[in-house]
């Protein structure tokens, strides 16, 4: 981490929204409002998950994980967007960078895989309902939720320790309103084939791949709920795999545009809103969706909220 020269001592400069002052009042209240919406309705899904004992199946195992996903990823990056928004001085120390740079690719290449593998589980459960209670076993659901986390963390050790050990020359204008990786190689005064190679081979593994295997899964589980004949049970598999599915279009259309923009200036102001929209909005929907969406989860709120045990 040394090749960051004085940046060590100073820390970085996060240009953000600079360029729109006027904006900058209301995206704090966009922010603050959203974040707090983000850890109330994560942490009402990690409630209900948990008391609840109808909600003791693979499928809410995994959406509690997302929960706790969305509520730590928001944790990471929210408070300190809140702060540069709110006065002029829009810095943040080395040290926080590092964290926030660590902790975020973490929790965000995490959710990459997490999204498979509960397309995994609505795969067997809608293709394979007999055997579901054998494959998708609590040992294995464990086992897969623990290698999604493990592979996040592998992910964000590799790639922004690569990241970090590049030399910046003393500069510490950050051009974004958080610390990722794409915005740090921009600061780097040495060639970045190699960390872009990385980059993009991180962005095959997780950004390509398992949008790749959720389609195959729900294109197996279309083709299954076509041949069942009852319309309330075709109704039941749809409406339980779309919560799924629009989490899914909102996480990857979002992640994909931020990693795959064009380098010219207008793109990169678009980015920026692109990205305060993933990092902010992002969190706070999906358990919006899984809820409003699902039965299962409204009757557990509903139950504990009145107190009732049935």
């Amino acid at each position: 981490m040394s090749g960051a020269n004085g940046s060590f001592l100073t820390g970085f400069v996060l240009l953000g929204f600079s360029d729109h002052p006027r904006l900058e009042a209301a995206l704090f209240v966009f922010v603050l409002f959203f974040y707090l919406l983000t850890l109330l309705g994560n942490l009402a899904i990690l409630a209900v998950s948990r008391l609840d004992p109808r909600l003791h199946t693979p499928m809410y195992f995994f959406l509690s994980n997302l929960s706790l996903l969305d509520l730590c990823f928001a944790s990471s990056l929210a408070p300190q967007t809140l702060v540069n928004l709110r006065g002029p001085a829009k810095t943040i120390s080395y040290g926080g960078c590092v964290v926030q740079l660590y902790v975020s690719l973490a929790l965000g290449s995490t959710e990459c895989v997490l999204l498979a593998v509960m397309a995994l589980d609505r795969y067997v459960a809608v293709c394979r309902p007999l055997h579901y209670v054998v494959i998708m076993s609590p040992r294995v659901c464990q086992r897969l939720a623990s290698a999604s986390w493990l592979s996040g963390l592998a992910n964000s050790l590799i790639h922004a320790t690569l990241t970090l050990r590049l030399p910046l020359c003393g500069q510490r204008r950050l051009d974004h309103f958080i610390c990722e990786v794409p915005a740090l190689l921009k600061l780097a005064c040495v060639d970045t084939t190699v960390n872009e190679a990385v980059l993009f081979v991180v962005s095959v593994l997780f950004l390509v791949i398992p949008p790749a295997l959720i389609l195959i899964s729900y294109g197996l589980i279309t083709r299954a709920v076509l041949r069942v004949r009852s319309a309330e049970a075709r109704h039941k598999a749809f409406g339980t795999c779309s919560s799924h599915l629009t989490v899914v279009v909102i996480f990857y259309g979002t992640v994909i545009y931020m990693y795959l923009q064009p380098s010219d200036s207008s793109a990169q102001d678009q980015g920026k809103f692109v990205s305060l929209f993933y990092t902010t909005v992002t969190p706070t929907l999906n358990p919006l969706i899984y809820t409003l969406r699902n039965k299962d989860v409204k009757g557990a709120l509903r139950r504990r909220l009145s107190g009732s045990p049935c």
